[in-house]
């Protein structure tokens, strides 16, 4: 089907989407990646829920708040943006009243998406979430291989969307490692600190900040060993001056384009070699 007068008929900003993702073609391959890890991230959220573990929920629906932004589901990123909040705040009342709220609009979006893809495809493995607050992302296969490589770009943001968007850019070039909170940074960084060329950090990351990323380079002198940019969706003006009270390289600021991502992460690879 693929017809994207489709989506933009059933309330699809199409347009916001292709705006930060280039170009149609990339749109698609990452909508289809939404598809495809739907499943997985619904059972965790109602598992969650039903746990009243509302620190790993708000992880979740930020999560799914950031990605539904940036593919232009705007009813679904309002919604799960008052899930966070509530959640943050330990408000499970709050959570549980506006639950179905949040799964018929959520499985709404689904329906239309796969059928805008022509196909309705699921998740093989099926991810039962632990009562723990860091979730590592990256597999003990995906870290190794970056032996296989001179050297790796580091990409940090909670969106799989942008992990995936950076990592489509760059795989031809560099193994791409990719973190979804501050914890798996530092994780990663502290196992492959000599082979990672760039971090691409976002500020607004769950369990650990971007911030708190920023204070532990600082702290281990790591500045001068891993050069960083900065990813924000912030737009005031006190989040970005403090970020460049550390000696970052560049910032980029959602949404952006692909010509940006490369551009930004080409000078921070070229910096580690003047400094």
């Amino acid at each position: 089907m693929k017809d994207t007068n489709y989506l933009v008929a059933n309330g699809v900003n199409v347009s916001a989407g292709i705006e930060l993702l280039g170009d149609i073609d990339m749109y698609n391959q990452i909508i289809e990646e939404f598809s495809k890890s739907y499943d997985d991230r619904m059972a965790n959220i109602k598992t969650y829920k039903e746990m009243s573990d509302m620190a790993n929920y708000a992880v979740e629906v930020h999560s799914l708040k950031s990605d539904s932004k940036y593919l232009g589901f705007t009813i679904l990123a309002d919604i799960a943006y008052k899930h966070e909040m509530a959640s943050k705040a330990g408000d499970i009342t709050s959570v549980n009243n506006h639950y179905n709220e949040l799964i018929t609009e959520a499985n709404r979006i689904i329906t239309i998406v796969r059928n805008y893809l022509g196909s309705i495809p699921s998740s093989n493995n099926t991810t039962v979430p632990t009562n723990q607050q860091t979730v590592q992302v990256v597999s003990p296969e995906e870290v190794n291989m970056v032996t296989q490589h001179n050297k790796a770009i580091l990409v940090a943001d909670d969106s799989n969307i942008i992990r995936d968007f950076v990592k489509e850019i760059f795989s031809n070039e560099y193994e791409v490692l990719m973190a979804s909170n501050g914890q798996e940074v530092l994780n990663i960084v502290n196992s492959n600190q000599d082979k990672i060329a760039a971090l691409l950090l976002d500020l607004n990351m769950p369990v650990v900040s971007g911030f708190d990323v920023l204070n532990y380079f600082k702290e281990n002198n790591l500045f001068s060993k891993i050069p960083v940019s900065i990813i924000s969706g912030a737009s005031d003006k006190e989040s970005i001056d403090k970020a460049f009270t550390y000696p970052i390289v560049d910032m980029l600021n959602k949404p952006f384009s692909k010509e940006n991502v490369k551009s930004v992460i080409e000078k921070t690879i070229d910096y580690a070699t003047i400094i």
